[in-house]
């Protein structure tokens, strides 16, 4: 973990209400893996030690890249920010997805800005592995598919791909497919998408990975302000430090 002064090297809008902003940082992406997060000190004046939580979405070369929308006062001074400007940055924080499983066919399963962390995760699996990529989304505008792969697509409005949830496409897909044992689910998005793609996986003995999502203050464990309880329910983990990425095995979502 490091505390890092990063300078904006790049900003796109991937759509109207999407942003992708790419920072330097040597120290960072040199220890960063996929499905881990950074916390960056957007605010000043009254609140200025508070910072906000964003996966890291890609790592290229001495840079890492950050996916979001505009819904809040930090995410507004992000969007809004200019090439050259510099950020208070900590990470990479928490633990990420593991990749290093024998697994022949790896499903993606996102909702919304849940898409953030996979083009990192993408980018370190082997050329070998067979990657799907489920998306969904309230509507076709809400839609992120930033550098997923052999994406098919669900919004609960049907203004693009099925009309139906992303775990419901999923469903669908496996009624359909034969799919090798050695396949592995990596999802991240609303809770109770996560609910729904964890029962999914357990009924089905799929081995499963979710990136879970939390309000965090510290980012490290220290403030005790993220639990998640035990799929025993004999003790609580934290979010930040223990994940954000757990087994669905080991939790309740």
């Amino acid at each position: 973990m490091f505390q890092t002064i990063s300078v904006i090297i790049s900003k796109k809008i991937i759509s109207d209400q999407i942003h992708l902003i790419s920072f330097e940082s040597n120290e960072l992406v040199r220890e960063a893996k996929p499905g881990q997060f950074i916390n960056i000190r957007v605010t000043s004046g009254l609140f200025p030690y508070l910072r906000r939580p964003f996966s890291i979405c890609e790592v290229n070369g001495n840079t890492f890249s950050i996916l979001f929308s505009v819904f809040g006062m930090g995410t507004k001074t992000l969007a809004e920010a200019r090439v050259g400007d510099q950020f208070d940055v900590i990470g990479p924080l928490g633990n990420g997805f593991s990749i290093d499983d024998e697994i022949e066919n790896a499903i993606i399963v996102a909702g919304g800005l849940g898409s953030a962390p996979f083009p990192f995760l993408i980018s370190k699996l082997d050329s070998k592995i067979d990657v799907q990529s489920f998306v969904g989304a309230r509507s076709k505008e809400l839609v992120i598919s930033y550098k997923l792969k052999n994406v098919s697509i669900a919004t609960d409005d049907g203004s693009l791909g099925k009309k139906m949830n992303v775990v419901q496409l999923l469903e669908e897909n496996f009624s359909i497919n034969n799919y090798p044992k050695k396949t592995k689910i990596f999802g991240c998005g609303p809770t109770p998408m996560l609910k729904a793609l964890s029962k999914f996986a357990i009924d089905k003995n799929i081995n499963c990975e979710v990136s879970t999502e939390c309000a965090m203050a510290c980012g490290f464990g220290i403030c005790q302000g993220c639990p998640i309880e035990s799929s025993n329910g004999e003790q609580y983990y934290l979010v930040c430090k223990d994940g954000p990425v757990f087994n669905v095995k080991d939790v309740k979502i």
